[in-house]
């Protein structure tokens, strides 16, 4: 009956729980702040990855002003003539309309009559003829008049962007609701082209986009409001003269502007008067180089009937834009690419209801959860959410590729998991009662794995053990019992020491993977590989080691910042064993009292390396099997053969002297080869050439901090050769130990 009881509070609380998250999920997607609208256009750039429009190459071109073509013509501007040059020969070439996705505010400086004023050394006859020929601004304009063509202008929103004279022409705009100006893009100020071209033209529309906040272009605004007027689009006006239309008819609602049209076609948009662009794959077929235009280096056919775009794609001219299928896009492109969606019906359109939309999703999904939550187990629970959660993603996949919708799928499908994860926690809340009890009774005493796995296993606690590879280490302080002598009147400030040691080598330990067997007074226990299993047990161990090291190095720099001026601080040393190999590991002890160790003869041979780091002054020693296993990943130095107690043959014992970047090194791969050299000569009893070798091994080992190692051999030779040389031997030997 208490079970029921206790099964009916868990998921009575998760429901309300749950109910209480969605409310405030649903709340939050109503204030849509800017990190879900971030992720909200991330989502939406994803359909574009997976399904670009197709891309339809018989109805827009771009001529595109280059780097070949700057390369051949000139730096940018160029004179007004190559441009009247280059709108006939596309209309000979039988372009319908052309686009200007350039800006002409400013008179042509290289037309004659400039060239007749500023020009010296050219006599009157010349000059008089210049400022009698026509300027190439009215050249351009005349080529303008004779063909269709819509000029671009530019919309800024900084207040040094200063506009021109009003032009003759503007287009004309019819509203079907509201007045939009309050919903539409607002750029304070519009940059236009100089009059007699602008009185030349056809049509006349904006080609300044508004990337959204991550800086990337997914909506282009056809109409817009700049220097207090409403303006069409480049790509806009484009279609409008195409159709033969006097103006744009623009459709609003109390939530915005809902489509624009002209002509025949009519363009849904967002609530801004903003185009959602469904971008077709980056191609240059669509591109033909102006030096091509101009030469003739072209298909003859390969204009005719489309409308034509001229714009840049050379770096140095700046106009190339982020987009979701491309980082660098011309943005004479993205006009091309709107012009290509309108002429195919094939724009995207997310009209205002879509939020209601992903608002009722969101609650549908979650609200299903919270139903079922109590009829079904966790794994039936899980098989729902991911079904209604394929279900979603498969019918705003269809709104998408069928009926050009974009609804987000991101907020409704996390809002569903984190309501999932509520329920699934309320029930871990009270299966976890019993886990925590248990870590409660042994954190204290084993380790954070050991804890974990009991936790999960509470059959475990148990008396027995199995044998595994591990690898152990021993640490020790070096004269604690020195150091011990200067607190014996304050015992308290011995512990704190102790505290302060072992907390930072504890967790360099800990975070790498170990695991702390004991305390030993100043020493400490520690083994890899077990309870759980880890692949790179010697690798973490020496990683540990050096860890260790460093946080002995800092440690004693603190101390001796915290005492006074004239009091030294004796600094503290520690010395390391490592070694690798069977061991057996488990629950030892009694019923009554228990510890998870470790036991056999690599624990011991780990020990003893611990304690021979004094005798041969490095801070680290490693069995032969570790040193195999990480000398690619640390410079890795042999020291001596051991002679392990119950066996015949000998251990090799090594050092470690540094990371990676230490054995490509000159000095250490040279010190490697010096120093097998002076244990061979030392193996076989040739004492000259062993100090010899050491001589020079003891100069590269200056770096490496290897002096007492090496003047530990010194006096082992000094020794033994003093019983066991001849004459003449005895005085070779005395020559080098001499000059050691």
């Amino acid at each position: 009956m208490s079970h029921l009881l206790k099964e009916r509070w868990r998921f009575g609380t998760g429901r309300i729980v749950g109910l209480l998250l969605l409310v405030g999920l649903l709340v939050l997607r109503i204030l849509d702040p800017g990190l879900v609208e971030a992720v909200r256009l991330k989502s939406l750039d994803i359909y574009q990855l997976i399904y670009p429009r197709a891309e339809r190459q018989d109805l827009v071109a771009i001529v595109d002003i280059d780097e070949q073509s700057l390369r051949a013509l000139g730096q940018w501007p160029w004179p007004r003539t190559i441009m009247a040059e280059m709108v006939a020969r596309i209309v000979e070439a039988g372009g319908t309309v052309i686009g200007f996705d350039v800006l002409f505010p400013e008179p042509d400086r290289s037309s004659p009559e400039v060239a007749a004023e500023t020009f010296q050394g050219l006599d009157d006859d010349t000059r008089e003829k210049l400022r009698h020929m026509p300027s190439n601004d009215t050249i351009f304009a005349d080529a303008i008049r004779a063909s269709t063509v819509v000029l671009g202008r530019s919309g800024y929103r900084v207040s040094g962007a200063v506009p021109t004279a009003e032009a003759g022409i503007q287009t004309g705009v019819a509203t079907l609701g509201p007045d939009p100006r309050s919903y539409l893009v607002d750029f304070p100020h519009l940059l236009r082209n100089i009059p007699v071209l602008d009185e030349a033209a056809r049509g006349h529309g904006m080609f300044s986009v508004a990337p959204d906040r991550d800086g990337v272009v997914r909506r282009v605004p056809v109409i817009a409001v700049a220097d207090g007027t409403i303006v069409p689009s480049l790509s806009l006006e484009m279609l409008r003269v195409a159709s033969g239309s006097d103006a744009v008819l623009v459709k609003t609602d109390p939530s915005g502007v809902r489509s624009v049209g002209v002509g025949a076609f009519e363009i849904p948009t967002d609530g801004k008067g903003r185009v959602w662009l469904h971008y077709s794959p980056p191609s240059r077929s669509r591109y033909i180089s102006a030096i091509d235009l101009l030469r003739g280096g072209m298909p003859t056919d390969i204009l005719a009937g489309k409308m034509v775009l001229i714009g840049t794609s050379a770096a140095g001219l700046f106009d190339l834009k982020v987009t979701p299928v491309h980082p660098a896009l011309p943005g004479v492109e993205l006009h091309a690419q709107l012009l290509e969606s309108a002429l195919t019906g094939a724009t995207l359109n997310r009209p205002s209801y879509t939020a209601f939309v992903e608002l009722s999703l969101t609650a549908l999904m979650s609200l299903l959860l919270i139903i079922q939550a109590p009829r079904v187990n966790a794994g039936t629970l899980f098989a729902l959410g991911g079904a209604t959660a394929a279900v979603t993603m498969g019918v705003l996949w269809y709104c998408f590729t069928g009926l050009d919708l974009l609804i987000d799928y991101t907020f409704p499908l996390i809002s569903s998991f984190l309501v999932y994860a509520v329920l699934v926690c309320t029930n871990y809340v009270t299966v976890s009662a019993d886990r925590f009890r248990i870590r409660s009774a042994f954190s204290q005493y084993l380790s954070p794995d050991l804890v974990e796995q009991l936790a999960q296993s509470p059959e475990k606690l148990t008396l027995g053990g199995e044998q595994r590879e591990l690898t152990v280490l021993f640490s020790d302080v070096r004269g604690f019992t020195a150091i011990s002598e200067l607190y014996k009147d304050d015992p308290q400030g011995l512990t704190t020491l102790i505290n302060r040691l072992f907390t930072p080598l504890t967790r360099d330990i800990v975070d790498r993977r170990g695991t702390i067997d004991k305390y030993m007074g100043d020493a400490i226990m520690a083994f890899w590989n077990a309870p759980l299993a880890d692949a790179n047990h010697e690798l973490n161990a020496c990683e540990a080691a050096f860890a260790m090291l460093e946080s002995l190095r800092v440690l004693n720099e603190q101390r001796q910042k915290e005492s006074s001026d004239d009091q030294m601080v004796p600094p503290l040393r520690i010395g390391i064993g490592l070694n690798t190999g069977l061991c057996v590991v488990g629950n030892f002890g009694s019923d009554l009292h228990f510890n998870y160790s470790v036991l056999g003869d690599t624990v011991n041979l780990a020990s003893r390396l611990e304690e021979l780091t004094k005798q041969y002054g490095v801070p680290i020693l490693i069995g032969e099997k570790i040193a195999q296993a990480v000398r690619t990943h640390f410079a890795v130095l042999e020291v001596d053969y051991l002679q392990v107690r119950g066996k015949r043959d000998l251990e090799r014992i090594f050092t470690i002297l540094g990371h990676a970047d230490v054995i490509g090194q000159s000095d250490f791969v040279e010190l490697v080869e010096r120093n097998e050299a002076m244990l061979a000569a030392y193996r076989r009893c040739d004492w000259p050439q062993a100090l010899e070798a050491i001589l020079m091994c003891r100069e590269l080992g200056k770096k490496f901090g290897l002096d007492d190692y090496y003047e530990l051999y010194i006096q082992r030779i000094r020794h033994r050769a003093d019983a066991s040389v001849s004459s003449s031997e005895g005085a070779a030997v005395s020559s080098w130990l001499q000059k050691l």
